[in-house]
């Protein structure tokens, strides 16, 4: 068990990692979506409208 600290933090750190990444990904791409005019949008239905 003495290598259990390093493996728990090799893991963390990992995880962690792969986390924010995928956190920042879905704020960039929603920053992103805002930023379309609401004619260029690619959405199945315009807000508003009832689907």
């Amino acid at each position: 068990m003495t290598h259990l600290g390093y493996l728990i933090a090799g893991w963390g750190i990992a995880l962690g990692t792969l986390g924010l990444f995928a956190v920042a990904t879905v704020r960039r791409g929603r920053d992103l979506a805002r930023r379309v005019p609401a004619e260029r949008s690619r959405w199945l239905t315009a807000p508003g409208e009832d689907a």
